[in-house]
């Protein structure tokens, strides 16, 4: 029998929600995210803890149960009690396609799934690297339920308050105070520490008429990031006029979210005045706390329609302001970009990173910038 081959774990479970779901199981990108997380604290090679993984994160009601068994059963081709004992231990976050029953019928069937799913998973991976403007309407589904696994978080500060801490530095105030309470006497030193908190998030996205193909894909981006540190997390929309979006996206289904946003823009796929928009945020939000050492993340293709010396003003303004700021130019990984355009222009010296965003790979990269920021 051929070996089981292996496939990366997001695939894997995103193809089993999705054939899960046309079985009826309202296996959604919440459920599915769930799932792909559990699968790093079991043993991918143990068919039984694989199944209870799914099991618990995907199913939501008693009717599920019967349709998850046969799809599971149909998709992994059979379920194995324990670990075999002659196979390689599998890298860590692999999940392993598992082996059928030893009947005939299954051995074919499982020759030809073999043969299936390391084309499924070729597919998906050249799918991370294209141009979404290009993609065609399931491609783009697949590659939103793949967004929704995204976990764009941003790091931590130190601020001014102090904790208790052993090893740094002398707290003097809490040694006097202590040392008045003993009468005068030499008391043990008391040391502190800054404390930190989670840095705030702050994007501003471009949703005028050039950035329509890549909108979707950036609201979603901002979907997720509400998703995972909702009160750390602000989203506005710039084109003709600035809108904050964040209490519509911190809905937990996606395509409610996106619904809800799209309801509350009301210049979508209109003009493009950037630096009128920025200026209203650091006006009404930024410069009153929200930018104020955050990371501000702005995804626009600098094609400013209004004046460029006013969006290099406000730049420079939020330069100040920002711990970093990071712009997404979604045609910054094609062939032949330069920031030419007068927004680009105007907004370059300002920038700590250019990123593209066009492709599920580039999202990625841009999660990890932004963690490391």
């Amino acid at each position: 029998m051929t070996p089981p081959s292996v496939a990366d774990p997001v695939l894997t479970m995103t193809g089993f929600a999705r054939a899960l779901r046309a079985e009826g199981v309202a296996a959604d990108g919440t459920r599915l995210a769930t799932a792909v997380e559990a699968l790093r604290f079991v043993d991918p090679l143990d068919a039984e803890q694989v199944y209870w993984a799914g099991r618990l994160s995907l199913c939501g009601e008693p009717d599920d149960l019967p349709r998850y068994d046969a799809v599971f059963d149909a998709w992994f081709r059979g379920r194995l009690p324990a670990r075999p004992a002659a196979r390689a231990p599998a890298p860590a976050g692999q999940v392993l396609e598992l082996r059928p029953l030893g009947s005939a019928d299954a051995d074919a069937e499982s020759e030809e799934a073999s043969e299936q799913l390391p084309t499924a998973a070729s597919d998906a991976e050249l799918l991370r690297h294209r141009d979404v403007r290009g993609l065609s309407d399931d491609e783009r589904a697949e590659i939103n339920e793949l967004i929704t696994l995204l976990a764009p978080r941003v790091g931590s500060r130190p601020t001014r308050r102090r904790r208790p801490a052993g090893r740094d530095r002398i707290d003097v105030s809490r040694t006097v105070r202590a040392m008045l309470r003993d009468g005068g006497e030499p008391a043990a030193l008391a040391r502190f520490r800054r404390r930190r908190k989670p840095r705030r998030l702050v994007l501003l996205l471009d949703v005028s008429g050039s950035m329509s193909p890549y909108a979707d894909i950036l609201l979603r981006f901002g979907h997720a990031a509400v998703r995972v540190a909702p009160a750390g997390t602000e989203v506005f929309t710039v084109s003709t006029r600035l809108t904050r979006i964040t209490r519509q996206l911190r809905a937990r289904d996606a395509e409610l979210a996106l619904a809800a946003a799209g309801t509350a823009i009301p210049d979508w796929s209109g003009g493009t005045r950037l630096g009128e928009g920025l200026q209203a945020f650091l006006d009404l939000w930024g410069q009153r706390g929200t930018a104020r050492r955050a990371v501000v993340l702005i995804a626009s293709d600098g094609w400013e329609r209004g004046d460029a010396a006013l969006l290099g003003d406000q730049m420079a303004r939020l330069a100040r302001l920002a711990h970093r700021v990071i712009w997404v130019n979604p045609h910054r990984g094609k062939d032949g970009f330069a920031p030419v355009t007068s927004g680009m222009v105007a907004a370059l010296p300002y920038i700590d990173d250019l990123l593209a965003g066009h492709t599920l790979d580039a999202l990625h990269t841009l999660a990890d910038v932004i963690a490391h920021a």
